[in-house]
Protein backbone atom coordinates (compact mmCIF):
# COMPACT_ATOMS: atom_id res chain seq x y z
CA UNK A 1 0.00 0.00 0.00
CA UNK A 2 1.57 3.65 -0.62
CA UNK A 3 -0.02 6.38 1.04
CA UNK A 4 0.52 10.15 0.60
CA UNK A 5 -0.49 12.66 3.40
CA UNK A 6 -1.81 15.99 2.74
CA UNK A 7 -2.43 18.05 6.16
CA UNK A 8 -4.86 20.91 6.09
CA UNK A 9 -6.52 24.02 7.94
CA UNK A 10 -8.00 22.95 11.58
CA UNK A 11 -5.77 20.24 11.80
CA UNK A 12 -7.52 18.02 9.24
CA UNK A 13 -5.33 15.43 7.21
CA UNK A 14 -6.36 14.14 3.88
CA UNK A 15 -4.78 10.36 3.69
CA UNK A 16 -4.57 9.59 -0.52
CA UNK A 17 -4.31 5.63 -0.30
CA UNK A 18 -3.03 2.68 -3.22
CA UNK A 19 -4.40 -0.18 -2.46
CA UNK A 20 -2.51 -3.03 -4.90
CA UNK A 21 -5.04 -4.51 -7.32
CA UNK A 22 -4.78 -8.10 -6.44
CA UNK A 23 -6.22 -6.89 -2.42
CA UNK A 24 -9.10 -5.17 -4.21
CA UNK A 25 -10.01 -7.28 -6.40
CA UNK A 26 -9.83 -10.34 -3.92
CA UNK A 27 -11.83 -8.46 -1.61
CA UNK A 28 -14.64 -7.39 -4.45
CA UNK A 29 -14.72 -11.05 -4.79
CA UNK A 30 -15.27 -12.44 -1.54
CA UNK A 31 -17.74 -9.44 -1.11
CA UNK A 32 -19.19 -10.73 -3.94
CA UNK A 33 -19.77 -14.29 -2.44
CA UNK A 34 -20.31 -13.07 1.04
CA UNK A 35 -23.62 -10.87 -0.28
CA UNK A 36 -25.13 -14.10 -2.09
CA UNK A 37 -24.97 -16.15 0.90
CA UNK A 38 -28.28 -14.15 2.23
CA UNK A 39 -29.52 -12.34 -0.95
CA UNK A 40 -32.44 -14.53 -2.60
CA UNK A 41 -31.97 -14.89 -6.46
CA UNK A 42 -34.34 -16.70 -8.12
CA UNK A 43 -32.91 -19.59 -9.99
CA UNK A 44 -30.33 -20.08 -7.85
CA UNK A 45 -29.78 -21.32 -4.23
CA UNK A 46 -28.14 -18.98 -1.57
CA UNK A 47 -24.35 -18.85 -2.06
CA UNK A 48 -24.15 -20.35 -5.99
CA UNK A 49 -24.93 -17.40 -7.79
CA UNK A 50 -22.11 -16.83 -9.99
CA UNK A 51 -20.81 -12.97 -9.32
CA UNK A 52 -21.93 -11.63 -12.62
CA UNK A 53 -25.55 -12.49 -11.79
CA UNK A 54 -24.98 -11.56 -8.04
CA UNK A 55 -23.71 -7.67 -9.20
CA UNK A 56 -27.04 -7.41 -12.05
CA UNK A 57 -28.74 -8.28 -8.57
CA UNK A 58 -27.73 -5.99 -6.26
CA UNK A 59 -25.42 -3.23 -8.06
CA UNK A 60 -21.79 -3.29 -8.11
CA UNK A 61 -21.87 -0.39 -5.80
CA UNK A 62 -23.37 -2.48 -3.14
CA UNK A 63 -20.55 -5.28 -3.84
CA UNK A 64 -17.92 -2.39 -3.90
CA UNK A 65 -19.68 -1.04 -0.45
CA UNK A 66 -19.05 -4.32 1.55
CA UNK A 67 -15.76 -5.15 0.00
CA UNK A 68 -14.82 -1.62 1.41
CA UNK A 69 -15.68 -1.96 4.60
CA UNK A 70 -13.82 -5.36 4.80
CA UNK A 71 -10.25 -3.71 3.74
CA UNK A 72 -10.24 0.06 4.89
CA UNK A 73 -10.06 -0.77 8.57
CA UNK A 74 -7.01 -2.53 8.54
CA UNK A 75 -5.30 -0.18 6.14
CA UNK A 76 -6.22 3.09 7.55
CA UNK A 77 -5.12 1.93 10.79
CA UNK A 78 -2.12 1.04 9.17
CA UNK A 79 -1.38 4.29 7.57
CA UNK A 80 -2.60 6.40 10.95
CA UNK A 81 -0.33 3.95 12.94
CA UNK A 82 3.16 4.80 10.12
CA UNK A 83 2.29 8.85 9.92
CA UNK A 84 1.88 8.91 13.48
CA UNK A 85 -1.52 10.50 13.56
CA UNK A 86 -2.73 11.13 16.84
CA UNK A 87 -6.77 11.09 15.92
CA UNK A 88 -9.48 12.65 17.56
CA UNK A 89 -12.53 11.47 15.14
CA UNK A 90 -13.18 8.21 13.13
CA UNK A 91 -11.53 8.42 9.38
CA UNK A 92 -14.46 9.02 7.10
CA UNK A 93 -14.28 7.61 3.21
CA UNK A 94 -14.48 10.80 1.24
CA UNK A 95 -13.64 9.20 -2.50
CA UNK A 96 -12.74 6.12 -3.97
CA UNK A 97 -11.89 4.64 -7.33
CA UNK A 98 -12.79 0.98 -7.85
CA UNK A 99 -12.53 -0.69 -10.70
CA UNK A 100 -11.71 -4.30 -11.62
CA UNK A 101 -7.80 -5.15 -12.28
CA UNK A 102 -6.71 -1.74 -11.05
CA UNK A 103 -5.18 -0.72 -7.81
CA UNK A 104 -7.81 0.83 -5.61
CA UNK A 105 -7.56 4.67 -4.73
CA UNK A 106 -9.01 5.80 -1.21
CA UNK A 107 -9.27 9.14 -0.22
CA UNK A 108 -9.60 9.24 3.88
CA UNK A 109 -10.39 12.38 5.91
CA UNK A 110 -9.21 12.50 9.63
CA UNK A 111 -9.03 15.37 12.40
CA UNK A 112 -6.00 15.20 14.72
CA UNK A 113 -5.38 16.43 17.48
CA UNK A 114 -3.53 20.12 17.63
CA UNK A 115 0.14 19.63 18.19
CA UNK A 116 1.30 22.20 21.24
CA UNK A 117 3.69 22.66 23.94
CA UNK A 118 2.55 22.02 27.12
CA UNK A 119 4.05 24.68 30.03
CA UNK A 120 5.95 23.58 33.05
CA UNK A 121 4.18 20.97 34.94
CA UNK A 122 6.14 19.67 37.64
CA UNK A 123 8.91 20.82 40.04
CA UNK A 124 6.63 23.88 40.57
CA UNK A 125 6.19 25.73 44.07
CA UNK A 126 2.23 26.82 43.96
CA UNK A 127 0.14 28.09 46.45
CA UNK A 128 -3.56 26.86 46.92
CA UNK A 129 -6.15 28.64 48.53
CA UNK A 130 -8.23 26.98 51.10
CA UNK A 131 -11.40 28.12 53.29
CA UNK A 132 -10.34 28.59 56.87
CA UNK A 133 -10.74 25.40 59.47
CA UNK A 134 -14.13 25.72 60.84
CA UNK A 135 -13.36 25.35 64.88
CA UNK A 136 -17.00 24.31 65.07
CA UNK A 137 -17.60 21.70 62.75
CA UNK A 138 -18.00 19.40 65.46
CA UNK A 139 -20.46 21.24 67.26
CA UNK A 140 -22.29 21.57 64.18
CA UNK A 141 -22.65 18.58 63.22
CA UNK A 142 -23.68 17.23 66.18
CA UNK A 143 -26.48 19.51 66.52
CA UNK A 144 -27.64 18.56 63.48
CA UNK A 145 -27.84 15.04 64.91
CA UNK A 146 -29.85 16.26 67.40
CA UNK A 147 -32.34 18.22 64.93
CA UNK A 148 -32.62 15.41 63.14
CA UNK A 149 -33.72 13.66 66.43
CA UNK A 150 -35.70 15.88 67.62
CA UNK A 151 -39.50 16.60 67.84
CA UNK A 152 -42.39 19.26 67.13
CA UNK A 153 -44.36 20.42 70.37
CA UNK A 154 -47.40 22.98 69.81
CA UNK A 155 -46.87 26.37 70.91
CA UNK A 156 -50.21 27.97 72.43
CA UNK A 157 -48.49 30.49 74.88
CA UNK A 158 -46.18 33.14 73.01
CA UNK A 159 -46.18 34.60 69.47
CA UNK A 160 -43.85 32.99 66.61
CA UNK A 161 -40.54 33.06 67.24
CA UNK A 162 -37.78 32.81 63.77
CA UNK A 163 -36.88 29.20 64.72
CA UNK A 164 -40.38 28.15 64.68
CA UNK A 165 -42.34 26.15 62.61
CA UNK A 166 -45.35 27.97 61.00
CA UNK A 167 -48.96 26.53 59.77
CA UNK A 168 -50.82 28.52 57.94
CA UNK A 169 -52.68 29.62 55.38
CA UNK A 170 -51.82 32.18 52.95
CA UNK A 171 -53.71 34.42 49.51
CA UNK A 172 -51.40 36.70 47.48
CA UNK A 173 -52.13 39.35 45.11
CA UNK A 174 -50.01 41.53 42.85
CA UNK A 175 -51.55 44.45 41.68
CA UNK A 176 -54.78 43.62 42.56
CA UNK A 177 -54.52 40.20 40.92
CA UNK A 178 -54.61 37.03 42.50
CA UNK A 179 -51.22 35.07 41.84
CA UNK A 180 -51.32 32.14 40.25
CA UNK A 181 -50.48 29.34 42.40
CA UNK A 182 -50.11 31.96 45.31
CA UNK A 183 -52.00 30.35 47.40
CA UNK A 184 -52.52 27.54 50.08
CA UNK A 185 -54.29 26.30 52.80
CA UNK A 186 -52.52 24.45 55.82
CA UNK A 187 -48.77 24.99 54.32
CA UNK A 188 -45.97 24.56 56.72
CA UNK A 189 -43.08 26.22 56.96
CA UNK A 190 -39.78 26.41 58.51
CA UNK A 191 -38.96 30.18 59.44
CA UNK A 192 -35.04 29.32 60.33
CA UNK A 193 -34.96 27.76 56.77
CA UNK A 194 -37.22 28.94 54.64
CA UNK A 195 -37.35 28.78 50.88
CA UNK A 196 -40.01 31.36 50.42
CA UNK A 197 -39.06 34.87 48.60
CA UNK A 198 -36.91 37.41 50.61
CA UNK A 199 -39.03 38.85 53.69
CA UNK A 200 -41.69 36.30 53.38
CA UNK A 201 -41.20 34.01 56.55
CA UNK A 202 -39.39 36.77 58.58
CA UNK A 203 -42.81 38.87 58.50
CA UNK A 204 -44.48 35.32 60.09
CA UNK A 205 -42.43 36.50 63.23
CA UNK A 206 -44.07 37.74 66.13
CA UNK A 207 -47.34 36.88 65.86
CA UNK A 208 -49.66 34.73 67.21
CA UNK A 209 -51.96 31.60 67.05
CA UNK A 210 -55.27 32.08 65.13
CA UNK A 211 -53.90 35.85 64.14
CA UNK A 212 -55.04 36.85 60.38
CA UNK A 213 -52.69 39.92 59.08
CA UNK A 214 -50.98 41.19 55.87
CA UNK A 215 -47.86 40.89 54.58
CA UNK A 216 -45.79 43.16 52.04
CA UNK A 217 -43.29 41.69 49.61
CA UNK A 218 -41.34 42.61 46.40
CA UNK A 219 -40.67 39.52 44.41
CA UNK A 220 -37.05 39.39 42.83
CA UNK A 221 -35.72 41.07 39.76
CA UNK A 222 -34.64 37.25 38.79
CA UNK A 223 -37.96 35.37 39.52
CA UNK A 224 -38.74 32.93 37.32
CA UNK A 225 -42.09 34.40 36.19
CA UNK A 226 -41.72 37.29 34.36
CA UNK A 227 -45.06 39.17 35.10
CA UNK A 228 -43.70 39.07 39.01
CA UNK A 229 -40.17 40.16 38.93
CA UNK A 230 -39.60 43.17 40.81
CA UNK A 231 -43.48 43.56 41.70
CA UNK A 232 -44.85 44.52 44.96
CA UNK A 233 -47.25 41.70 46.29
CA UNK A 234 -49.43 41.40 49.32
CA UNK A 235 -50.11 38.37 50.86
CA UNK A 236 -53.15 37.81 53.19
CA UNK A 237 -51.75 35.33 56.22
CA UNK A 238 -53.95 33.00 58.85
CA UNK A 239 -51.59 31.58 61.23
CA UNK A 240 -52.48 28.03 62.19
CA UNK A 241 -50.64 26.29 64.43
CA UNK A 242 -46.67 27.41 66.02
CA UNK A 243 -44.81 24.29 66.76
CA UNK A 244 -40.85 24.28 68.05
CA UNK A 245 -38.15 21.92 67.86
CA UNK A 246 -37.15 20.03 70.65
CA UNK A 247 -34.10 18.49 71.01
CA UNK A 248 -33.18 15.45 72.94
CA UNK A 249 -30.56 15.04 74.98
CA UNK A 250 -27.07 13.92 73.50
CA UNK A 251 -26.52 10.87 75.40
CA UNK A 252 -25.51 7.06 74.44
CA UNK A 253 -29.21 5.39 74.24
CA UNK A 254 -29.78 8.18 71.66
CA UNK A 255 -26.70 7.13 69.69
CA UNK A 256 -27.86 3.70 70.28
CA UNK A 257 -31.11 4.16 68.97
CA UNK A 258 -30.21 6.32 66.29
CA UNK A 259 -27.03 5.17 64.23
CA UNK A 260 -24.82 2.26 64.20
CA UNK A 261 -22.76 3.41 67.36
CA UNK A 262 -22.63 2.57 71.13
CA UNK A 263 -21.77 5.58 72.91
CA UNK A 264 -21.35 9.51 72.37
CA UNK A 265 -17.61 9.24 72.03
CA UNK A 266 -18.09 6.69 69.63
CA UNK A 267 -20.17 9.06 67.14
CA UNK A 268 -17.91 12.13 67.60
CA UNK A 269 -15.16 10.31 66.70
CA UNK A 270 -16.90 9.22 63.54
CA UNK A 271 -17.47 12.70 62.66
CA UNK A 272 -14.49 13.86 63.59
CA UNK A 273 -13.26 11.47 61.15
CA UNK A 274 -15.21 12.43 58.33
CA UNK A 275 -14.66 16.35 59.11
CA UNK A 276 -11.18 15.72 58.99
CA UNK A 277 -11.22 13.70 55.48
CA UNK A 278 -13.43 16.27 53.86
CA UNK A 279 -10.70 19.14 54.70
CA UNK A 280 -7.64 16.92 53.03
CA UNK A 281 -10.11 15.97 50.34
CA UNK A 282 -11.00 19.99 50.08
CA UNK A 283 -6.95 20.53 49.72
CA UNK A 284 -5.94 18.07 47.56
CA UNK A 285 -8.79 19.25 45.08
CA UNK A 286 -7.55 23.06 45.38
CA UNK A 287 -3.86 22.04 44.61
CA UNK A 288 -5.20 20.19 41.54
CA UNK A 289 -7.02 23.33 40.90
CA UNK A 290 -3.91 25.41 41.16
CA UNK A 291 -1.52 23.06 39.68
CA UNK A 292 -4.11 23.05 36.28
CA UNK A 293 -4.65 26.82 36.25
CA UNK A 294 -0.56 27.21 36.20
CA UNK A 295 -0.24 25.25 33.83
CA UNK A 296 -3.15 26.21 31.74
CA UNK A 297 -2.27 29.69 31.68
CA UNK A 298 1.13 28.99 30.65
CA UNK A 299 0.26 26.82 27.67
CA UNK A 300 -0.62 27.88 24.28
CA UNK A 301 -3.44 25.60 21.59
CA UNK A 302 -4.91 26.49 19.13
CA UNK A 303 -8.07 24.86 18.74
CA UNK A 304 -9.69 23.80 15.93
CA UNK A 305 -13.57 24.98 15.38
CA UNK A 306 -14.74 21.95 14.80
CA UNK A 307 -13.62 20.62 18.42
CA UNK A 308 -15.46 23.15 19.59
CA UNK A 309 -18.77 22.61 18.06
CA UNK A 310 -18.02 18.67 18.97
CA UNK A 311 -17.74 19.75 22.45
CA UNK A 312 -20.74 22.12 22.81
CA UNK A 313 -22.99 19.64 21.37
CA UNK A 314 -22.24 17.26 24.09
CA UNK A 315 -22.31 19.81 26.93
CA UNK A 316 -25.70 20.72 25.32
CA UNK A 317 -26.94 17.29 25.20
CA UNK A 318 -25.82 16.24 28.50
CA UNK A 319 -27.83 19.76 29.42
CA UNK A 320 -30.96 18.32 27.25
CA UNK A 321 -30.67 14.83 28.85
CA UNK A 322 -30.57 16.32 32.21
CA UNK A 323 -33.01 18.85 31.96
CA UNK A 324 -35.73 15.56 30.37
CA UNK A 325 -34.86 13.86 33.57
CA UNK A 326 -35.92 16.30 35.86
CA UNK A 327 -39.48 17.08 33.93
CA UNK A 328 -37.92 20.44 33.07
CA UNK A 329 -38.88 22.81 30.01
CA UNK A 330 -35.32 23.02 27.97
CA UNK A 331 -36.62 26.59 26.24
CA UNK A 332 -37.70 28.19 29.90
CA UNK A 333 -33.94 26.39 30.79
CA UNK A 334 -32.20 28.41 28.22
CA UNK A 335 -34.15 31.67 28.90
CA UNK A 336 -32.93 31.56 32.68
CA UNK A 337 -29.28 31.12 31.63
CA UNK A 338 -29.83 34.63 29.81
CA UNK A 339 -31.03 33.60 26.62
CA UNK A 340 -30.20 31.42 23.60
CA UNK A 341 -26.78 34.09 22.08
CA UNK A 342 -25.64 34.57 25.76
CA UNK A 343 -25.93 30.36 26.21
CA UNK A 344 -24.30 29.44 23.32
CA UNK A 345 -21.32 31.92 24.56
CA UNK A 346 -21.48 30.11 27.77
CA UNK A 347 -21.03 26.59 26.24
CA UNK A 348 -18.72 27.43 23.79
CA UNK A 349 -16.24 28.88 26.81
CA UNK A 350 -16.96 25.91 28.59
CA UNK A 351 -16.28 24.08 25.67
CA UNK A 352 -12.99 25.51 24.99
CA UNK A 353 -11.73 25.01 28.30
CA UNK A 354 -12.94 21.42 28.62
CA UNK A 355 -11.11 20.55 25.35
CA UNK A 356 -7.83 22.81 26.46
CA UNK A 357 -7.96 20.73 30.16
CA UNK A 358 -8.43 17.03 28.27
CA UNK A 359 -5.54 17.88 25.81
CA UNK A 360 -3.35 18.47 28.75
CA UNK A 361 -3.90 15.40 30.64
CA UNK A 362 -3.35 13.44 27.33
CA UNK A 363 -0.32 15.19 26.98
CA UNK A 364 0.90 14.71 30.45
CA UNK A 365 -0.04 11.28 30.12
CA UNK A 366 2.43 10.61 26.93
CA UNK A 367 5.29 12.55 28.32
CA UNK A 368 5.06 10.63 31.37
CA UNK A 369 4.10 7.08 29.88
CA UNK A 370 1.02 7.03 32.17
CA UNK A 371 -0.75 4.37 31.20
CA UNK A 372 -4.16 2.02 32.14
CA UNK A 373 -3.33 -1.36 33.24
CA UNK A 374 -5.91 -4.41 33.54
CA UNK A 375 -5.64 -3.62 37.57
CA UNK A 376 -6.27 -0.03 37.19
CA UNK A 377 -9.80 -0.72 35.12
CA UNK A 378 -10.31 -3.71 38.04
CA UNK A 379 -10.23 -1.15 40.58
CA UNK A 380 -11.85 1.67 38.70
CA UNK A 381 -15.14 -1.05 38.10
CA UNK A 382 -14.84 -2.04 41.67
CA UNK A 383 -15.39 1.38 42.90
CA UNK A 384 -18.09 1.83 40.27
CA UNK A 385 -19.96 -1.02 41.11
CA UNK A 386 -20.13 0.27 44.94
CA UNK A 387 -21.79 3.83 43.99
CA UNK A 388 -23.99 1.91 41.83
CA UNK A 389 -24.98 -1.08 44.23
CA UNK A 390 -23.81 -3.67 42.12
CA UNK A 391 -20.94 -5.89 41.23
CA UNK A 392 -17.74 -5.85 38.82
CA UNK A 393 -19.12 -8.67 36.95
CA UNK A 394 -22.47 -7.52 36.25
CA UNK A 395 -21.46 -3.88 34.88
CA UNK A 396 -18.87 -5.83 33.02
CA UNK A 397 -22.10 -7.87 31.48
CA UNK A 398 -24.03 -4.45 31.21
CA UNK A 399 -21.36 -2.23 29.27
CA UNK A 400 -18.37 -4.40 28.44
CA UNK A 401 -19.14 -4.37 25.28
CA UNK A 402 -20.30 -0.67 24.99
CA UNK A 403 -16.72 0.89 23.47
CA UNK A 404 -18.22 4.12 24.87
CA UNK A 405 -18.39 2.73 28.20
CA UNK A 406 -14.76 1.26 27.92
CA UNK A 407 -13.01 4.53 26.99
CA UNK A 408 -14.63 6.75 29.24
CA UNK A 409 -13.39 3.81 32.16
CA UNK A 410 -9.75 4.07 30.67
CA UNK A 411 -10.32 8.34 30.36
CA UNK A 412 -10.96 8.45 34.30
CA UNK A 413 -8.08 6.23 35.06
CA UNK A 414 -6.15 8.22 33.22
CA UNK A 415 -7.51 11.46 34.64
CA UNK A 416 -7.04 10.31 38.14
CA UNK A 417 -2.95 9.10 37.44
CA UNK A 418 -2.49 13.12 36.08
CA UNK A 419 -4.08 14.11 38.84
CA UNK A 420 -1.86 12.26 41.49
CA UNK A 421 1.14 13.31 39.40
CA UNK A 422 0.54 16.60 39.79
CA UNK A 423 0.31 16.44 43.54
CA UNK A 424 3.20 13.87 43.76
CA UNK A 425 5.41 16.42 41.70
CA UNK A 426 4.47 19.95 42.79
CA UNK A 427 5.44 21.70 45.81
CA UNK A 428 1.85 23.28 47.55
CA UNK A 429 1.70 26.00 50.45
CA UNK A 430 -1.76 26.12 51.60
CA UNK A 431 -3.14 29.46 52.13
CA UNK A 432 -6.24 30.42 54.52
CA UNK A 433 -8.59 32.84 52.32
CA UNK A 434 -12.28 33.64 53.82
CA UNK A 435 -14.92 33.23 50.56
CA UNK A 436 -15.44 36.21 49.10
CA UNK A 437 -18.94 37.45 49.76
CA UNK A 438 -20.33 37.17 45.80
CA UNK A 439 -19.31 33.43 46.55
CA UNK A 440 -20.83 33.17 49.96
CA UNK A 441 -24.00 34.65 48.47
CA UNK A 442 -23.43 32.63 45.00
CA UNK A 443 -23.62 29.05 47.27
CA UNK A 444 -26.32 30.57 49.41
CA UNK A 445 -28.36 30.98 46.23
CA UNK A 446 -27.32 27.65 44.79
CA UNK A 447 -28.55 26.00 48.06
CA UNK A 448 -32.04 28.01 48.58
CA UNK A 449 -32.25 27.04 44.53
CA UNK A 450 -31.74 23.29 44.92
CA UNK A 451 -34.04 23.07 47.65
CA UNK A 452 -36.54 25.42 45.95
CA UNK A 453 -36.62 22.70 42.58
CA UNK A 454 -38.28 20.27 44.95
CA UNK A 455 -41.04 22.35 46.00
CA UNK A 456 -44.52 23.25 43.99
CA UNK A 457 -44.26 26.66 42.33
CA UNK A 458 -46.69 28.18 44.97
CA UNK A 459 -43.79 27.43 47.38
CA UNK A 460 -42.30 29.73 45.64
CA UNK A 461 -44.44 32.85 45.98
Amino acid sequence: MQTTLTKEKDNIVILNMTIPANEADSAYNLAANRISQYVNINGFRKGKAPKSVVERHVGVDRIQQEALDMLLPRYISQAISENKLDTVTQPALTSYNYEPGQDLQVTIQVETRPEFTIGTYKGMELKAEIAPEDKGALDHAINNFLTQNSSLELVLDRPSKDTDIVVFDFDGTCNGEKIQGGSAKGYALDLAHSNFIPGFAEQLVGHNLKEEFTIDVKFPEEYHDKKLQGQDAKFDIKLNEIKQRVLPELNDELVKKATRFSTVDELKSDIQSFIDTQRENAKRLSAENAAFKSIVDSTSIDIPQTMIDREVRAIANDYQQRIANQGGNWAQFVEAQGGETKFAQTLSEDAKIRIKNSLIVDKISKEENLTVGQEDLTSRLTQLSMAYGTTPEQLVKQFGQNPTFVNSLSQQVINDKVRDFLIDNNKFEYVEVEPAKEEKETKAKKKSSKKAEKEEEKTEA
